[in-house]
């Protein structure tokens, strides 16, 4: 059993993650030799600045900067939700980047209904999850429809529909939702009982961990044992066979784009139920991007999403502390995020041998196939 385990396909790909992430920091701590007087010191603060401090007071252990790792464990849920919503699209080898305009949206209706729906918290807050993966996935049909039946390149229209949906987001915000009285733009205050409930102390991490953790679930037995999962996994491997093997692929692309909007809708509320007490104009830009980065570490792969959100999260806070607590900027962790996708890329576009004689076979029986039916002709 221990064989079958580190001859698994998944083990494999840890220990390729594992092996990318350390490269990166390794390449980053070089840099930062250059760049501070203490790079050593630096890089500490990076690693362990997500933990917790343990100290012994009176023979009893205390735990000192819960507040960090509630942090890590926070953007670990988002960045989660966020790679299984970009995974599930690349899966058909589609590029969407629609992750960050559903993630605003989702977080605008979750807060609609949570302010102006009045309830009991357990009728509420389930209807305002509902509501931001029901706008995610609704924002998903249009680039899918878009993408299947006119063909336009997903990267450009998702690009353009996060525009739309971050100035739609701040319109009803401005217009619909400003409480006058806060002295800034922002929503109302999300009512105390429909906030989602802390489950750590100490931190602010919510009952959304739950949630994370059974949307990776799902997504796992929806593309690994649902006919839908197969049927875009079968158009991401090869969609000229799929057409031949009867799958109407403009039906699944587009249903593809719309049910990975739903996951990202749901990070949205996390965000507006969970991590701020009331929605302002800017909310977290730039997170749904974030994403893209979880999905290509782990290379589509619903089960190892939640590890490389976990391990890229994790450097995300690091750099947060780092920059805060020493002379090195923030920047260099952006830089060793850019190696990390840059060591992926480079793995990910070696053609395997495999791969190269499939391609070839088929180009060979199409070249045959024209001839032959020319000669007919």
């Amino acid at each position: 059993m221990l064989g079958n385990l580190f001859n698994s396909s998944v083990f494999k790909e840890l220990v390729r993650i594992l092996i990318v992430v350390l490269a990166a920091i390794s390449i980053g701590f070089f840099i930062t030799l250059f760049v501070s007087d203490d790079a050593l010191g630096a890089f500490k603060i990076l690693l362990s600045g997500p933990f917790p401090k343990i100290q012994i007071v009176d023979d009893a252990i205390r735990l000192r900067g819960m507040s960090r790792t509630g942090s890590w464990l926070i953007d670990f849920t988002t960045l989660t939700l966020l790679g299984l919503s970009v995974c599930i699209a690349f899966r058909a080898k589609q590029f969407s980047m629609a992750a960050e305009g559903q993630l605003f949206l989702g977080a605008i209706a979750s807060a609609a209904v949570a302010i102006y729906i009045d309830g009991p918290s357990f009728m509420v807050i389930p209807l305002a999850l509902l509501a931001s993966a029901t706008i995610g996935f609704m924002w998903g049909v249009i680039p899918g429809y878009l993408k299947a039946y006119l063909n336009a390149n997903e990267i450009v229209s998702t690009l353009m529909l996060n525009v739309i949906a971050v100035q739609l987001y701040r319109y009803i915000l401005v217009y619909h939702m400003n409480d006058l009285s806060a002295g800034y733009i922002a929503s109302s205050p999300i009512p105390v009982d429909i906030r989602l409930s802390y489950i750590l102390p100490g931190t602010k991490l919510t009952s959304m961990f739950y949630v994370m953790v059974a949307a990776a679930i799902f997504v796992m037995l929806f593309i690994y044992r649902s006919k839908l999962g197969y049927q875009i996994n079968l158009i991401g491997i090869n969609e000229r066979f799929a057409k031949y093997g009867g799958i109407t692929s403009r039906k699944i692309i587009m249903l593809t784009f719309a049910v990975s909007g739903a996951f990202a809708g749901l990070a949205g509320a996390h965000i507006a139920l969970g991590v701020s007490s009331r929605l302002n104009l800017y909310l977290a830009p730039g997170i749904g991007f974030e994403g893209i980065v979880v999905a290509l570490l782990a290379r589509n792969d619903p089960r190892l999403v939640p590890l490389c959100a976990l391990l890229y999260s994790y450097l995300r806070v690091g750099s947060q502390i780092m920059e805060r607590s020493t002379d090195v900027p923030r920047e260099i962790v952006l830089i060793i995020q850019a190696l990390i996708i840059l060591f992926v890329m480079v793995d990910s576009l070696k053609p395997s041998k495999n791969k190269l004689i499939n391609t070839l076979n088929v180009y060979k029986k199409d070249v045959v196939n024209k001839k032959a039916s020319k000669g007919e002709a």
